[in-house]
């Protein structure tokens, strides 16, 4: 780790020296080498979020194999497997291999070593791809079931996927998050609106009630948590409340109430010779396609209009072609909020799968005072996507949705409730179940 590092102060003294051209080239590829390739070593030090580390690296999307859609969730005792997929924007194919972590609770990789939490091989290569066909952009499309043939979890909890190119295991490109449930309490959730009047109209309130199928065990085990949609800054801790019966309740309390946003924008690229839903115009030149969605507005003070979407998900989908996995292609789409002003106190971001749920770099919306609005380009595979604008205040880690879309009760969320148990004789963070529950 000291040579990746010190490499680049290295080649800079001779850059500086000699004013080489060569030199300089030398020192960005070590230069990237060093901050934007993740060592695997390094993963055991932070918490773990869906990302991809390399710009070339398009369309990621793991779930359990049949099941589009939902969060990523292997049950214990069964034949579930996963499906990986991604593009890589390149005309030749590379050689991917993954590696199979496990975590925390707090999605943070855990001292356990492979052989404590699976049965066969932790790591594989990704041998499946397909190279793209009658597109404008080259690409190779990858897809691998995981784990491999005969390997199975011996070990229930968080897990963590990382992807790294064969000729450099030690450097990670993408990171996916996973699930491995034991499916051994019964979860009872259930969403409603909050029981502060106050909070009636733009609340949510859920709901958690577990009975365990076999053996008991004391609620100052357990740690049950939630999450609204896909969105990783709402991950909270629900506190216990009490017995009904058999029964432990975690409810009535701050951490239970969500707000309730609104219904997820939605686009249609999926034809690129006529506008979809909400595209504007589209346009071709330098051999690339470009779509100018339609200007966005705030809903933060409309009535509520319920809209079908996919909550924060994507579909790639091509009206006239066969086969949209190689024969889908890539568009520069173009974002745009209209404001008189921007915000001094926070920052706007394009939020759903499209980025990773991330609040980072690769969802904010940059201000242009030219055009008196937010605007954000990305380049997306042709299909469906829905998302939300949020607004994220500056020194905070949880987004709101009522500064741009507004709060309503009524609108649809899914909500993601994780049962985990670590009692002091256990090494690890076991995971009881794992339950999906609103519309």
């Amino acid at each position: 780790m000291f040579l990746i590092i010190a490499m680049p102060i290295f080649f800079s003294y001779f850059c500086i020296m000699k004013h080489d051209a060569t030199y300089m080239r030398n020192l960005l590829c070590a230069m990237f080498v060093a901050l934007f390739l993740l060592p695997v070593p390094a993963l055991r030090s932070q918490i773990m979020r869906d990302t991809v580390l390399n710009a070339d690296i398009k369309t990621v999307t793991l779930y359990r194999n049949g099941v589009e859609l939902e969060q990523p969730v292997i049950h214990m005792g069964t034949s579930d497997r996963l499906m990986l997929q991604f593009d890589l924007l390149s005309a030749q194919p590379a050689t991917f291999r993954y590696r199979i972590v496990h975590c925390n609770r707090n999605w943070e990789a855990d001292s356990l070593e492979p052989f404590d939490y699976i049965s066969g091989f932790e790591d594989g290569s990704i041998d499946n791809y397909r190279s793209s066909f009658t597109t404008l952009q080259d690409y190779n499309h990858y897809h691998q079931l995981i784990p491999a043939q005969y390997t199975t979890f011996t070990a229930s909890g968080n897990y963590v996927l990382a992807v790294y190119p064969q000729e450099y295991p030690d450097s990670v490109v993408m990171l996916r998050r996973f699930m491995v449930s034991e499916d051994v309490v019964e979860v009872e959730a259930a969403v409603a609106r909050p029981t502060n009047a106050a909070d009636i109209m733009r609340y949510q309130e859920l709901s958690v009630a577990l009975a365990f199928k076999s053996v008991a065990t004391g609620h100052q085990y357990l740690h049950v948590m939630a999450m609204q949609n896909g969105r990783v800054d709402l991950l909270r801790e629900l506190p216990f409340n009490g017995f009904s019966g058999n029964r432990l309740l975690y409810r009535y309390a701050d951490a239970n109430v969500f707000a309730g946003g609104n219904c997820f924008r939605y686009f249609d690229i999926s034809n690129m010779r006529t506008t979809m839903y909400n595209v504007q115009r589209i346009e071709q030149y330098g051999g690339e396609l470009f779509a100018f969605l339609k200007p966005d507005e705030s809903r933060a003070r409309s009535n509520y209009a319920p809209i079908q979407s996919l909550n924060g998900g994507m579909k790639t989908n091509v009206w006239d072609r066969h086969d949209p996995q190689v024969e889908a292609d890539y568009v520069w789409v173009n974002f745009s909020l209209p404001l008189e002003r921007p915000f001094i106190d926070g920052t706007v971001h394009v939020v759903g799968a499209l980025t990773d749920w991330s609040l980072g770099e690769q969802s904010r919306m940059e201000w242009k005072p030219q055009y008196k609005a937010y605007t954000k380009r990305m380049l997306l595979k042709q299909g469906y996507y829905s998302y939300q604008l949020l607004f994220l205040p500056t020194g905070s880690g949880e987004a709101l949705t009522a500064t741009l879309e507004g709060d309503h009760a009524a609108n649809p969320n899914r909500y993601t409730v994780m049962v985990y148990q670590r009692q002091p004789s256990d090494r690890y963070d076991r995971l009881l179940a794992v339950v999906i529950t609103g519309k």
